[in-house]
């Protein structure tokens, strides 16, 4: 039999094989090139949505700016605040960005491989008031530059990841602080105020341009697991600064910078004690640090609001200035007390125990001369520390003297070229017990032992418990 065949039935027919055979190959295509994680990780929350950032334009070629794409997510994802929250996944890459807002009932979570390249653009980083409570810059006197990742007014936050790397590129900044170039005070990386409820945790910090994680004016905090690494000449990089802050707890951290490992902070002069806010209610606990112009644990020098129940424990200093310093100044008020740490190590320091009462550095020529700091009830206790060239230098205020100080059980080895005095006081009133070397007269040795304070009681933030969350998703 012979068949009859139509050209056009041919080419009919060879135009959807061909039709066919694309859609195969992009197909295939496709499934080469979706992506599909699982991961799980500890936090205050889970969400009930979740979106790659690739879902919203960005890419993460190091090169491409995403701030445009990190906005447009989180304004999309904000639409499920009230429906279980959202989680902004961002993928492994080189993912470039200028300063980007947070949202409430949100999650930002870095793949393990993923790295947030802070902009050279100063363009892309918006400049915000002073905050209240300090009046001017730090930097300079008009505002600052919004931090790179930043959040305000908000409930319910956390920024968290894989051990993932957010690195400031801040060598661009410090070279322009020094050349005294910028007009406003330099970004820090991330900066939450005014919220409740916040998660920073699991990531590892390079380079800011100036403080690292700032909450202020918020309550309710958790700082776990995070690395914090900068070069020890870089300019007030501090690692974490709570200020105004009730009920944080910072644990977990490794901390090298060119400033003070954790910074505990309140507001500054008039502009402090104006606003009333004070620190309390802060834990800190197995905290590594290193940094050799600077201490491990700075109460002030912005401590104009207060600073009241601070209690570290656990603490490792190496190649430290000081171990803890108490910064203030005529000027300041506020008050620094109920301040408790024991189980501290440190090896090579300048001094062990550094306070402070002639600072100085104010925020303008408005300070008022009556306004007198507050600093007592000072305990340090179980304490070791070697090659120390003095073992502490306590410095009160003329007629507004540091009281309730207590040292005990700690033994200070000093350096093969330490000071011929180890201690220097005054100003200055309490006791010790069992300090080795011998403190000054002002801290007489209790002739029966003696330890100093540690609460024993729970604060709020230590019975919140983090939840396991696990999420799978397929991305592009």
């Amino acid at each position: 039999m012979k068949l009859w065949r139509s050209p056009v039935s041919y080419q009919v027919i060879k135009t959807v094989l061909v039709v066919v055979l694309v859609s195969l190959l992009r197909g295939g295509e496709s499934r080469k090139t979706r992506i599909l994680e699982s991961f799980e990780y500890s936090a205050l929350n889970c969400r009930a949505h979740t979106a790659s950032l690739t879902e919203f334009g960005g890419v993460g070629d190091g090169k491409t700016s995403n701030t445009k794409a990190f906005q447009t997510a989180v304004d999309k994802l904000s639409h499920y605040a009230s429906d279980g929250g959202a989680q902004l996944f961002v993928p492994a890459g080189k993912w470039l960005t200028g300063s980007f807002s947070l949202t409430s009932h949100f999650t930002l979570y870095l793949h393990k491989d993923a790295v947030l390249l802070a902009s050279q653009d100063i363009n892309e980083w918006p400049v915000l008031k002073p905050l209240p409570s300090y009046g001017r810059g730090r930097d300079a006197a008009a505002g600052r530059f919004t931090s790179l990742i930043f959040g305000t007014n908000l409930t319910d936050v956390i920024i968290t990841g894989d051990n993932a790397t957010i690195d400031g590129q801040g060598e661009f900044w410090w070279q322009q602080f020094h050349k005294k170039k910028l007009k406003y005070t330099r970004p820090y990386l991330i900066e939450i105020m005014f919220s409740d409820q916040i998660q920073i945790s699991n990531l590892t910090l390079l380079n800011s341009p100036s403080w690292n994680v700032h909450p202020v004016y918020s309550s309710n905090i958790i700082i776990q697991g995070i690395t914090i690494i900068a070069p020890v000449t870089s300019p007030n990089t501090d690692g974490i600064n709570p200020d105004s802050c009730t009920n944080t707890r910072i644990e977990d951290c490794n901390i090298v910078s060119g400033d003070d490992c954790v910074a505990v902070k309140s507001g500054w002069d008039e502009y402090g004690i104006a606003f009333g806010w004070p620190t309390k209610q802060l834990i800190i606990r197995r905290l590594t640090c290193i940094s050799p112009f600077s201490a491990v644990i700075a109460l002030g020098s912005e401590m104009s609001g207060g600073i009241q129940d601070v209690r570290a424990e656990d603490i490792v200093a190496i190649h430290t200035e000081s171990g803890v310093r108490i910064k203030t100044a005529v000027g300041r008020g506020g008050f620094v007390k109920d301040i408790y740490v024991k189980k501290m190590t440190m090896h090579t320091m300048k001094w062990a125990f550094w306070m402070t009462g002639n600072y100085g550095s104010h925020a303008d020529t408005h300070w008022d001369p009556h306004a007198l700091p507050e600093i007592k009830g000072i305990n340090y206790r179980d304490m070791v520390a070697e090659n120390v060239t003095m073992a502490a230098r306590l410095e009160g205020i003329a007629n507004d003297p540091f009281t309730g100080i207590c040292i005990s059980n700690v033994t200070i080895g000093m350096a093969a070229k330490a000071k011929k005095q180890p201690w220097t006081c005054a100003d200055v009133a309490g006791i010790t017990s069992g300090v080795t070397p011998r403190p000054c007269e002002l801290l007489p040795d209790q002739q029966k032992a003696t330890s100093c304070e540690f609460p024993e009681d729970n604060l709020p933030i230590d019975l919140v418990e983090l939840k396991k969350c696990s999420y799978r998703m397929s991305y592009m």
